[in-house]
C-alpha cells in the first residue's frame, strides 16, 4: 500500500529543498520546491508502489529548477550592483554565502553536490539523472567540493591580512 502523500513531503521535503537551493539559489528555491510538490501531487496516484520516491522527487525538482533557470534567462531584471556581504568570520554565515558559492560552480559540479550532499542520492542514481557514469559524477562532486574549499580558504586568508 502506498504511503500518504503528506508522508513523502515530510520524509523528503528537506532534501528536495536543498537540491532546489543548490540549483536556483535561495531566492527561487521555495518556488521550485512548491512547483515540485504540486507536480508530484498530481502524478502520485499513477506512481508504482515500488518506485524510489526520493529519486522521483529529486528528478521532478531538477526539472522544475531547469524551468526556473530558463525563465530567468529570458527575462533580464535590471538592478544596480548587488551589495557584497562578506562573512566576518571567514566562513559561511547563515547559508546564503555557501549556497551562492555552490550556485557559481559549473553545472555538473553543482548538480552532483546538490544531489549527493543535499539529497543523499548515490552516485549511480546521480549519473542516471544528469548523464554519464557514477565515476564521473563522483569526480564532479569531488572537484566541486575542492573548488568550494579553495574559495572559502582564500576568503579566510583575505580576512586575516
Amino acid at each position: 500500500m502506498k504511503r500518504p502523500f503528506e508522508q513523502l513531503v515530510a520524509d523528503h521535503g528537506a532534501a528536495v529543498l536543498r537540491v532546489c537551493r543548490s540549483m536556483v539559489g535561495m531566492h527561487d528555491a521555495d518556488d521550485a520546491w512548491s512547483d515540485t510538490f504540486l507536480a508530484a501531487l498530481r502524478a502520485y496516484p499513477e506512481l508504482p508502489e515500488t518506485a524510489n520516491t526520493e529519486a522521483w522527487l529529486v528528478t521532478i525538482a531538477h526539472r522544475k529548477c531547469i524551468d526556473i533557470l530558463r525563465a530567468g534567462a529570458r527575462h533580464a531584471i535590471p538592478m544596480a550592483d548587488p551589495p557584497e556581504r562578506a562573512s566576518t568570520l571567514g566562513v559561511p554565515d547563515d547559508g546564503d554565502e555557501l549556497w551562492d558559492a555552490v550556485a557559481r560552480l559549473p553545472d555538473k559540479q553543482r548538480e552532483t553536490i546538490a544531489y549527493h550532499y543535499g539529497a543523499g542520492l548515490p552516485y549511480a542514481e546521480i549519473a542516471d539523472l544528469i548523464g554519464g557514469t557514477a565515476a564521473a559524477a563522483r569526480r564532479a562532486a569531488s572537484d566541486g567540493i575542492a573548488a568550494l574549499r579553495t574559495q572559502f580558504e582564500t576568503q579566510r586568508e583575505d580576512i586575516r591580512s
